[in-house]
């Protein structure tokens, strides 16, 4: 009973110096609390707009006819294009969108409305800036919806048609709807963010944990993780006090980033708390263990921000969420498979955007706590590592300390015998 009580005594005092740590340390307190704060706020506002409006447009029309102006008008008059300038040819258009004034050029044929008068296929040509997608797909799918309503129209009026039904039938013979499942708004915001919020969690978790190792490491006089003291004799002691701290504080990042964040900005949420709870707390664990295996593993408190920081996009990229997870070589999968942050994204997305429930990521779910079993075997035998360091240095130090404090004496009594051993009479006589 008595030893029970000591490792309950050790694990909150071990809790405690963690705990005293997150808010003594600036380092560690702005990647625990302000970093989770502020950054989902930024980022929900940059994308709350969800998609872009009124991408500038540069038009060249050397038709100059009453189809080409109503084709300009049309796509003017959509919500994502605005017609900006008019170019009197493609040279000039082309100047403007190197001078980024404009993303897109709508180029139309000076034949564009002869070839319609006899009955041949028009085209219009449609020049757009790739270095941003989503302005690429407001310019290309403006002009492809506006001619597809333009060839509608031609085809309806051409046909000969008795009824207002059999040119609804001629012009769209098979009728579908297009309803975008989830992702109504067809939004980037709802896309994106809501594994940027789970990588967040990561990042900052990590990032944490090992600032907060290195300033142990410099408090350290013998430069190891493991203070010497009494209370950090036991690997599962050390462990549990300070994984308890980082769940606390990160059970109510998490629960601020996974439920407030969403709601503030109105991205779509349709998780219920219950399969949250039972997701966060084995991606939280994975998290946790798997920053402490990582801080053990560098030397200095500036290298895991130059290394957590390096690989956040690679990450992004390998959880398959601005990647089709499919297009993915073996390789990286297996290794996107070592970061918490690939089931725990793919998980949350599923039931977060999709509906789905706990049941449904049940293989992302069983992956998370391998991963957290994994990383609390590693992080035990490295922390043990750490310990019989921490002792071993020890004891070197203090044989150190007594080799040195005999020779100290050594050195003393010599020269105290040399003293007396003077060639002078005791009374002063010669």
């Amino acid at each position: 009973m008595k030893n029970k009580l000591n490792v309950i005594e050790d694990c909150c005092y071990i809790w405690a110096q963690e705990m005293k740590q997150v808010f003594r340390d600036e380092g560690v307190l702005i990647f625990f609390v302000i970093v989770p704060l502020v950054y989902p706020l930024l980022y929900s506002w940059i994308y709350n707009n969800e998609v872009v409006r009124d991408v500038p447009v540069v038009v060249v029309d050397q038709s100059r006819s009453e189809l080409s102006r109503k084709f300009i008008s049309m796509c003017d008059a959509s919500p994502d294009v605005r017609i900006r300038y008019h170019a009197s040819d493609l040279d000039e258009a082309r100047m403007l969108v190197s001078r980024q004034v404009v993303k897109g050029i709508y180029f139309i044929p000076s034949d564009f409305d002869t070839r319609l008068a006899r009955m041949e296929q028009a085209t219009i040509s449609v020049y757009c800036d790739m270095s941003l997608m989503l302005a690429y797909k407001a310019v290309f799918q403006t002009a492809q919806a506006v001619s597809m309503k333009m060839g509608s129209a031609i085809t309806t009026r051409l046909g000969g048609h008795y009824t207002k039904r059999e040119e609804q039938i001629s012009a769209r013979p098979l009728d579908f709807d297009d309803v975008p499942i989830f992702n109504p708004a067809g939004g980037y915001g709802t896309f994106i963010l809501p594994g940027v919020l789970i990588l967040i969690l990561q990042q900052t978790l990590v990032l944490g944990i090992g600032l907060s190792a290195g300033t142990a490491r410099e408090n350290n006089r013998f430069g190891n993780l493991i203070p010497i003291s009494r209370h950090y004799q036991g690997i599962m002691r050390i462990l549990t006090g300070k994984a308890l701290c980082y769940f606390m504080v990160y059970a109510v990042m998490g629960a601020y980033l996974t439920l407030v964040v969403p709601r503030l900005f109105n991205f779509l949420h349709l998780v219920s708390w219950q399969d949250l709870l039972m997701l966060m707390i084995p991606y939280l664990l994975a998290c946790i263990f798997f920053g402490m295996v990582v801080s053990c593993l560098v030397r200095y408190r500036e290298n895991v921000m130059l290394l957590m920081v390096f690989v956040s996009v690679p990450l992004l990229f390998l959880s398959g969420l601005s990647w089709p997870q499919s297009s993915i070589p073996r390789f990286w999968q297996g290794v996107s498979w070592l970061f918490p942050s690939t089931f725990g994204v793919r998980a949350f997305i599923r039931m977060n955007n999709m509906g789905a429930t706990l049941s449904d990521v049940v293989t992302e779910y069983r992956a998370l706590w391998v991963l957290a079993g994994f990383y609390f075997c590693l992080a035990s035998a490295v922390y043990r590592y750490q310990m019989l360091k921490s002792r071993r240095d020890a004891r070197e130090a203090i044989e150190m300390m007594g080799r040195k404090e005999k020779v100290r004496q050594r050195i003393h009594s010599i020269g105290y015998r040399k003293s007396d051993s003077s060639p002078w009479p005791a009374d002063g006589s010669k």
